[in-house]
């Protein structure tokens, strides 16, 4: 397993503070404001990707630049959470997610918003397109047309008798279940969707799968809380389902394997939207991104526990194998 970057997180509202070089007004405390989709303690490893690109960009720990995080985990309503930053008159809001971007965009005003991991920016509304997004929200995509193929291989690799496919995704990312649905034609494999409404319908869903008897699973959810994360992982290894996931959190925490845009690169990505938005740029200027570098991600720990023989020719493929 290679070894993976962490920071020790202060709570939820942690400030990193970081110092720009000589391109920065001086006397100029920009700051950037972090609305996480889960507690800003389980996107360390994010974090500190972006902390190291800014400081690649030209930026070091000091006087003029503010770094302040939220999570959208808890009980707090999710616009109090964007609000805060809006009142401590953040330069530019980095978001995670569909469901943060959408609070953002809703209480943010004229701040610019960089978003991250959003499947469907047009779809939600966000952007008029990826080449020009017209408003005050760019960013990246994690969505790249030819992820619902690769699951669908995935999941050939793993079992190569599967033949009923279950979905449990959010009705935010149609464009993948989409195209997995175009996919499954091809190979011969049935896929049924089973979408969750709201954050509450959760155990309908994961309840409705069972009488499906399906072979494998795919999981498009974010985590957004432990507790949900751990649901579905449970759930998974309950009913025995070899599983692949968009999220790399599910992987880390037991899931069977992650195939999706690399965490690094996207957020490595953003910290230059930043650079350029806090430099002047207008985000209405800035065209969204989609995904250019994949990782997939292994875990053969719950591969042994399902009774799964991982084809040595997929392990040498994988960029990270957990064991």
């Amino acid at each position: 397993m290679k070894p993976r970057a962490l920071i020790a997180l202060l709570g939820s509202a942690a400030v990193w503070p970081l110092t720009a070089g000589a391109q920065q007004p001086k006397g100029k405390a920009y700051r950037i404001g972090i609305v996480w989709a889960n507690a800003p303690a389980a996107s360390a490893p994010r974090l500190a990707v972006f902390q190291q690109a800014l400081r690649e960009l030209g930026y070091v720990e000091g006087e003029t630049v503010i770094v302040e995080q939220r999570g959208l985990e808890g009980t707090v309503p999710a616009e109090t959470v964007v609000v805060e930053l809006v009142e401590r008159k953040v330069d530019v809001i980095l978001t995670a997610g569909t469901t943060s971007t959408r609070v953002a965009r809703k209480v943010a005003g004229a701040i610019p918003v960089v978003m991250t991991f959003v499947s469907d920016p047009i779809g939600a509304g966000f952007v008029n397109s990826l080449a020009r997004p017209g408003g005050n929200i760019t960013g990246l995509t994690n969505f790249g047309p030819e992820m619902s193929v690769k699951w669908l291989e995935l999941l050939k690799d793993l079992i190569p008798s599967v033949s009923r496919i279950a979905v449990l995704d959010d009705t935010a990312v149609h464009p993948l279940v989409t195209g997995m649905q175009r996919a499954a034609t091809t190979t011969g494999a049935e896929l049924k969707s089973f979408e969750l409404e709201n954050n509450d319908a959760l155990q309908d869903a994961l309840s409705a799968i069972p009488p499906y008897h399906a072979d494998a699973l795919v999981v498009t959810l974010p985590p957004q809380t432990a507790d949900r994360q751990a649901h579905i992982l449970q759930f998974a290894a309950a009913n025995r389902l070899p599983a692949v996931y968009w999220w790399r959190e599910y992987v880390d925490a037991g899931g069977l394997a992650y195939y999706g845009p690399s965490v690094a690169d996207m957020y490595r990505r953003a910290a230059s939207y930043v650079d350029k938005i806090l430099k002047g740029a207008k985000p209405s200027d800035l065209p969204v991104e989609q995904p250019t570098k994949f990782e997939l991600v292994i875990n053969l720990t719950t591969a042994k526990a399902l009774g799964i023989d991982v084809p040595p020719s997929l392990l040498a493929r994988a960029d990270e194998v957990i064991e």
